[in-house]
């Protein structure tokens, strides 16, 4: 099912439930019953509500999108740190030189094709990426320089595969949800009770008052679509892609 057929569902939903609650209440209530006679404090905490959940959906979305970016800015720590180790190595003897790039293009290859879709479809890294990453650790750190120049770009390539590493550490740990259950468990619930409160107001059946609840409700809707979308950084529609890797390597193929 593709996001924008959840998002779509979801504010339709959303839509649904509210018209649906009102029509309902409208056939169910008293023959005095009043709507216009509406306690102000209940007006009172119908507004607050609504101010205190607006808040924290704008507090979570932040957040959420902060991860994306973040896991976005992971991947290009680490296509850039293997960049100047591809480049950098230049000043190596010809053999080493060659079979460094080599093994570095074969993990970029590896993380471009087969890493990425398994960050994608099942949330973790492989022990193969592992593997190829470390071949390039050893290639740059078991080298013993031979000249002045050699001794002087050694320690920064050592230096650039430890950033790889970390980058590499950091995108693992952005795999998953970054929202906790706790704060989804906070979110719907105060959808829930924002739109309850709506009914609180004892809102007529007037077309003009069942489209503005229904349209709240369905930007509330699409405010969690967005959490929801934002939650996986690696794995949903507005997701960080290997482009930096393809950017720095054009030679591989995604």
């Amino acid at each position: 099912m593709s996001e924008w057929l959840v998002l779509t569902l979801a504010m339709l939903g959303a839509c649904a439930v509210v018209v649906v609650v009102t029509l309902v209440r409208h056939r169910t209530a008293a023959e005095d019953d009043d709507p216009s006679e509406t306690p102000d404090v209940i007006e009172y905490m119908t507004m607050w509500i609504g101010v205190v959940y607006a808040i924290v959906l704008g507090l979570a979305i932040a957040g959420a999108w902060e991860a994306r970016s973040a896991a976005q800015d992971h991947v290009q720590a680490e296509a850039q740190a293997l960049h100047e180790v591809s480049e950098r190595v230049r000043v190596y003897p010809p053999d080493v030189r060659d079979r460094i790039r080599a093994d570095v293009n074969a993990y970029v290859g590896h993380v471009v094709t087969t890493e990425w879709k398994s960050m994608t479809d099942h949330g973790r890294l492989t022990p193969r990426g592992t593997e190829l990453l470390d071949r390039v650790r050893h290639d740059v750190t078991d080298f013993q320089p031979k000249t002045d120049f050699q001794a002087q770009a050694y320690q920064p390539l050592v230096d650039q595969v430890a950033t790889a590493d970390q980058a590499r550490n950091a995108r693992a740990d952005s795999t998953g949800a970054t929202m906790p259950g706790v704060v989804w468990f906070g979110l719907l619930t105060g959808a829930a009770i924002t739109i309850g409160m709506v009914f609180a107001l004892q809102i007529r059946r007037t077309p003009r008052e069942l489209v503005l609840a229904g349209l709240f409700s369905a930007t509330i809707a699409f405010m969690l679509f967005l959490i929801w979308d934002f939650d996986a950084p690696y794995s949903r529609g507005i997701a960080a892609t290997a482009e930096p890797f393809l950017a720095l390597f054009p030679h591989v193929k995604g």
